[in-house]
């Protein structure tokens, strides 16, 4: 399914002229060996462009279009007309050597063999090179060495001759065709893909521009060991893909997670990255889920607007451009695994569905908040409230990231692991109930254990009976009690009592009752009024404690559910008072 919506991807990419067709590629170039016709190098001519990478300007090689490359992890195996230098010139940063020479006969003998009966000028003069040009004279070769850390830096390179580039000669194109077709393998079977019968693919070109894999790229599919393999099928003969289908499918992907790099329709997600694409190859829906995967203070008011025509059931759109809200949409994660990419998760849905979806995760997260905070969390914001907000680098639990993701967008039950991960943190930070941490809390809630009336807990629920959100209640206020009693405390009955008041309540809130008679004691001193105030919500809450059906008092113990509605009651309460002073 992968594949084949990958390959889909890659056909509307071509029709719009976005990607190159079958037996060519698009490489990172950075010098043009510039030829006389006699073969001799007359110049080199560097093609690095100009970037900006944030501030700073940087040179980079130029994306050209050149004939497939192959797939090379050992051995010596030369491209045509688009290679390294120790292919093109015979040597490396430190000069020559025996197996950089076979790596240059390699070359010469696959240039020479397939333009061998060409009568162009291009093909002559890169036959004359490859016949007089001698590695162990390059380092006094004048042109070489003027340019010999640009030529040896890693990058490609490939020929010219009067400004015009090798690749593009007309019958150098024709020769490349023909070379392809009368080099076809031996295997043919049933492809995996296209359910057609054609030429099966050996080796599956590697995906390059995954952070963590191998930067010469790693592969989707791949069988390097006997353990993988069987009924003595070697390779990617195991899973039987077609030449077309592999090289459309590579070429999407490549595309996807390499060339679109600087446009951002990609983003990394703990260990793994995610990509995702439209059907159609259009941008718009990519641009537009961006935001929802980068989300700033910049387009909090696009995603108010997205999610409020669609509740309205009004047209959505991005840059006036109407969406079409039945548009197959792909999201694809992705995790480097040494040579290879893991798969974490693939989802297909029409692009209204997956809206749909984030629209109901971002309104389980509604809640009371700060007015400096941003009303939608991006994927990765929320995922970091589970780490310490002290810390600068914060690593993200290997898997449980992926699995949030996948969960939201298929609506379906978040993992337990964020949940637990949140209350931990929380419990480690002596009740650090942050504003992201508080939505995550109540969006958990409300999908796994069906809180009823979700929406009435975006802020205090003073009707709600539950004693554990009416014990967070309480042990707030009692808190406020002993501020307004002592002000410019340092630390307070949270830092101290926090943990053991959510987990055995029984054992705590006593104490705390009695001290809250001391603290009364002295507001009474300051104001009599703030006391009254005081003592008519304690009794207030201490009868919803006693209303309660489960039991009459304290409970010993509450359950991970009921810690969340505690952290829940808590939070409001305490955002109740913030709340009056922002309306003053």
């Amino acid at each position: 399914m992968i594949l084949q919506s990958l390959m889909q991807y890659y056909e509307s990419l071509a029709e719009k002229g976005k990607v190159p067709r079958m037996g060519w590629c698009y490489a990172k170039v950075s010098c043009a060996i510039d030829l006389n016709e006699d073969g001799q190098v007359k110049a080199i001519i560097p093609l690095k462009v100009p970037e900006m990478f944030g501030k700073k300007e940087v040179w980079v090689p130029k994306q050209m279009n050149v004939p497939q490359m192959v797939v090379r992890s050992s051995g010596i195996s030369a491209n045509f007309l688009c290679d390294n230098s120790k292919y093109m010139l015979g040597i490396d940063s430190k000069g020559t050597s025996h197996r950089i020479k076979e790596c240059f006969m390699a070359a010469r003998d696959k240039h020479c063999s397939i333009l061998q009966d060409s009568e162009g000028r291009m093909a002559k003069a890169i036959i004359r090179y490859f016949e007089t040009w001698n590695p162990d004279n390059a380092d006094v070769n004048p042109v070489i060495k003027a340019h010999w850390e640009e030529l040896t830096d890693g990058g490609n390179l490939i020929f010219c001759l009067e400004s015009e580039y090798a690749q593009e000669d007309e019958e150098i194109k024709k020769i490349w065709h023909i070379y392809q077709e009368n080099n076809s393998g031996l295997v043919d079977g049933i492809c995996l893909v296209t359910g057609e019968k054609s030429e099966i693919s050996r080796i599956h070109r590697g995906i390059k521009g995954v952070p963590g894999a191998q930067s010469s790229g790693a592969a989707l599919v791949s069988f390097n060991a006997p353990a993988f393999e069987s009924y003595g099928k070697e390779q990617s003969y195991n899973a039987p893909v077609g030449k077309y289908a592999e090289f459309a499918y590579t070429t999407a992907l490549n595309y996807l997670v390499w060339l679109l790099s600087e446009k951002k329709y990609t983003f990394q997600l703990g260990d793994s990255m995610v990509v995702y694409w439209a059907e159609s190859a259009q941008t718009q829906y990519q641009d537009m889920l961006k935001n929802f995967f980068n989300s700033s203070i910049d387009n909090q008011k696009e995603l108010e607007k997205i999610f409020g025509n669609l509740k309205n059931g009004l047209a959505v759109d991005i840059d006036d451009v109407k969406i079409d809200l039945n548009q197959r949409f792909y999201i694809l994660c992705l995790a480097p695994n040494a040579a290879r990419l893991s798969i974490r998760f693939f989802y297909e849905n029409s692009f209204g569905n997956i809206l749909k979806n984030l629209s109901d995760h971002y309104e389980r997260m509604a809640i009371v908040k700060p007015e400096w905070e941003k009303e939608y969390l991006s994927i990765q914001e929320m995922l970091m409230e589970t780490g310490n907000n002290k810390l600068k680098d914060k690593k993200l639990v290997s898997n449980m990231a992926s699995l949030v993701l996948r969960d939201i967008l298929m609506d379906d039950r978040y993992p337990t692991g964020l949940y637990t991960e949140v209350l931990a943190r929380i419990r480690a930070e002596q009740g650090g109930i942050t504003y992201g941490r508080a939505a995550i809390v109540k969006a958990y809630l409300i999908k796994n254990y069906n809180m009823k009336e979700g929406e009435k807990y975006m802020g205090l629920n003073e009707n709600c009976n539950e004693q554990a959100y009416v014990l967070g209640r309480l042990f707030a206020v009692l808190e406020l009690i002993q501020k307004d009693a002592n002000p410019g405390i340092n630390s307070t009955i949270k830092d101290r009592y926090f943990n053991s008041a959510c987990a055995t309540p029984a054992s705590v809130f006593p104490i705390l009752i009695k001290l809250k008679n001391s603290h009364l004691k002295k507001i009474e001193r300051g104001s009599t009024g703030l006391k009254i105030q005081y003592e008519k919500t304690i009794t207030e809450l201490m009868g919803k404690l006693n209303m309660a059906e489960t039991q009459i008092g304290f409970p010993r113990r509450l359950s991970l559910e009921e810690q969340g509605k505690f952290m829940l009651g808590y939070y409001h309460q305490v955002q109740k008072r913030y709340e009056k002073k922002e309306d003053k």
